[in-house]
């Protein structure tokens, strides 16, 4: 039986039955440190323990810890998060997206009024979304909405009432902030449900 593990990272213990199904920690213990390093780091351990880092450019164009241009398919001129953030080349850092797993990210743009009040269309998909990570956008009014998803081919999706949205998994890199939107968790929910009807 596939059963999760306890989502603090470092923490290898499977849930099991003495667990609520909706369980994220195998102990209290375990929920108490990862708040705490969810406090310092809100990024995912999913996202900071995988070598799929690199800078940008104020412009959002990526680049490698050493100044050079990167590439979102060329694993070779990525790094690993603790490297990129110790970095001061640029203006930030990016998280690539890969198809070695199903991380996917869904990127709603001019979505954020400045009073922090959600456009209903963006409401509607966080809503859907569940207890995942979310971050505000660098532009200050969008938001990357991050979890697991089987999506083989990222795509703009236009909807009804003007706005799009993209849903990007591979050969994409994602402009990243860490800043948290309201209480998103420091963890990645399988989001496949949402994604499936955005097609």
């Amino acid at each position: 039986m596939n059963t999760p593990t306890c989502a603090h990272a470092g923490c290898d213990e499977r849930l099991g039955a003495r667990h609520s199904h909706r369980a994220r920690f195998c102990s209290t213990r375990c929920r108490v440190a990862a708040h705490r390093a969810a406090k310092r780091n809100p990024i995912p351990s999913e996202l900071t323990t995988r070598d799929r880092w690199v800078r940008r450019s104020a412009a959002k164009v990526p680049m490698t810890v050493d100044a050079m241009p990167a590439s979102s398919t060329n694993p070779r001129t990525w790094s690993t998060y603790e490297t990129a953030a110790a970095s001061a080349v640029g203006a930030g850092m990016g998280f690539v997206l890969s198809d070695v797993d199903d991380i996917v990210c869904l990127d709603l743009d001019h979505c954020l009024a400045p009073d922090g009040t959600l456009a209903p269309w963006a409401s509607d998909i966080v809503s859907r979304a569940g207890a995942t990570y979310i971050e505000v956008s660098p532009s200050g009014d969008g938001l990357h909405v991050f979890g697991y998803a089987d999506v083989r081919q990222g795509r703009r999706i236009r909807r009804a009432g003007g706005y799009a949205v993209e849903l990007y998994s591979d050969g994409r890199y994602i402009a990243m902030t860490g800043v948290r939107y309201r209480n998103a968790p420091s963890s990645l929910l399988n989001i496949s449900a949402l994604t499936a009807t955005l097609v």
